[in-house]
């Protein structure tokens, strides 16, 4: 008895530490499968995250360019994103121009692009024309463009009624135009003995009732002029407007 009391305690020492063993094998399998998922999930949103990341950095609707001019020495920050209707007058007067001036010396610039007018003075026009090569750099324009065009909004009409006009005029710009996309106008101003002279104002809404009038008043109403710097150039404002609401 005393033998078989000796063997059985040898053999059932011997089982509990055989599942001693099993269960921290076992247990240390499972926690490591555990980790190796949880490394892996956490990996794969890392690098979504990343990938998210280049997207949302590659992704224009989330860069800010901010745009300034100098008015007067004075650094003054642009209007970041321009309204439709601003945008459509302002394409449409640069496309008249580039059709037109296709081979010949005189160069259209859309809005972006520099002006250095003076010291004092470093503008982003709408629309400009430069007929002077010389003044065309890589960096903008330095000198006074022979037409300027300046799309009036509600930040910007004082400035280009204002001291912008003065200081196109003194740096001798031929031609100034001041286009209002709600009144859907265009005001030409041409330089007459070193001052703008304002030479017409051209509208499609303009102060009267189109279903009152006979078809000679009709005929009568301007939807066209020319530009002083091209005799053989006629601006169209359906042209102009095209777009514009």
């Amino acid at each position: 008895i005393t033998i078989f009391l000796l063997k059985f305690s040898y053999f059932f020492a011997k089982w509990l530490l055989t599942c001693f063993f099993a269960n921290k094998m076992l247990s240390y399998y499972y926690s490591n499968q555990t980790f190796n998922k949880l490394k892996k999930t956490l990996l794969i949103q890392t690098e979504t995250s990343r990938k998210g990341a280049k997207i949302m950095n590659a992704n224009l609707a989330y860069q800010e360019e901010i745009y300034d001019e100098m008015i007067n020495g004075q650094i003054v920050l642009m209007s970041p994103s321009p309204m439709a209707n601003h945008v459509h007058a302002a394409g449409n007067i640069y496309n008249i121009f580039k059709n037109y001036l296709k081979g010949k010396i005189c160069t259209p610039f859309p809005d972006g692009f520099d002006l250095y007018l003076s010291e004092k003075d470093r503008f982003e026009p709408d629309m400009m024309i430069v007929c002077d090569p010389n003044k065309i750099k890589s960096r903008g324009v330095y000198g006074a463009p022979d037409l300027v065009v300046e799309v009036l909004s509600r930040s910007t009409s004082k400035r280009d009624r204002g001291y912008k006009k003065n200081a196109y005029e003194k740096a001798g710009v031929k031609e100034y135009w001041l286009v209002d996309t709600n009144n859907q106008s265009i005001e030409q101003y041409i330089l007459t003995d070193g001052y703008f002279v304002l030479q017409e104002i051209y509208s499609l809404k303009g102060d009267y009732d189109i279903e009152d009038m006979t078809e000679e008043e009709k005929a009568a109403i301007v939807k066209e002029f020319k530009c002083s710097l091209y005799d053989d150039l006629i601006i169209k404002l359906e042209d102009v407007f095209e777009r514009v609401k």
